[in-house]
C-alpha cells in the first residue's frame, strides 16, 4: 500500500516531479491553493493544515524550480548537441549533469510528499489510502476494457 500512498501525495506534487514536466510547471505553475483545496475536499483538513501544507508547498517550488529550470536547460542543450560533428566530452557532461539534476529532484518530491503525508492524521491517511484504492481499481479496470477492445477477434 506504499505505492497507494505515493499515488495519493503526487496530487500535491503534480507538475514538480521530473525534469520532463519542468516545461509545462514553467509554463503554469502547479496552483498551490488548487492542490491544498484537492486535498481539503478529501480528507477535511483544518487551517492549520492547510497552512502547514501550503508552507511545505511554497518551500518546495523554490528548491525544485531552479532545478527544473536546469534539468530544461540541459535537455535543450543535449538535443543541440546533435550534429556530425558532435562533442561526446560535452554530452556526457551535460548528461551527467542532468542526471544528478533529475536523482535530486526525485529526493526533493519524496521528501516534500513524506512532509505532507506527515502533516495528516492516521485517520485521514487511512482515508485517502481508501480513495487511491478505488482509483486505482477503477484505473485497472480501464486498462482491462482498453485491452479487450485492441484485441483481435477470437475466431
Amino acid at each position: 500500500m506504499k505505492v497507494v500512498k505515493l499515488v495519493a501525495t503526487a496530487l500535491v506534487t503534480l507538475g514538480m516531479a521530473s525534469p520532463a514536466m519542468a516545461q509545462q510547471s514553467m509554463q503554469a505553475p502547479p496552483q498551490q491553493g488548487d492542490q491544498v483545496d484537492q486535498l481539503n475536499e478529501l480528507l477535511d483538513l483544518d487551517e492549520g493544515q492547510q497552512q502547514e501544507i501550503r508552507g511545505l508547498l511554497d518551500d518546495a517550488q523554490q528548491r525544485l524550480q531552479p532545478k527544473e529550470q536546469e534539468a530544461q536547460a540541459l535537455q535543450t542543450a543535449l538535443g543541440d548537441h546533435i550534429d556530425p560533428n558532435f562533442d561526446e566530452t560535452a554530452i556526457r557532461q551535460d548528461a551527467t549533469r542532468l542526471g544528478e539534476l533529475t536523482g535530486e529532484l526525485a529526493a526533493e518530491t519524496t521528501l516534500l510528499q513524506a512532509r505532507v503525508e506527515a502533516v495528516f492524521t492516521e485517520e485521514q491517511r487511512n482515508q485517502l489510502e481508501e480513495v487511491m484504492a478505488q482509483q486505482q481499481q477503477q484505473m485497472n479496470q480501464m486498462q482491462e476494457q482498453m485491452q479487450q477492445q485492441q484485441a483481435p477477434p477470437a475466431q
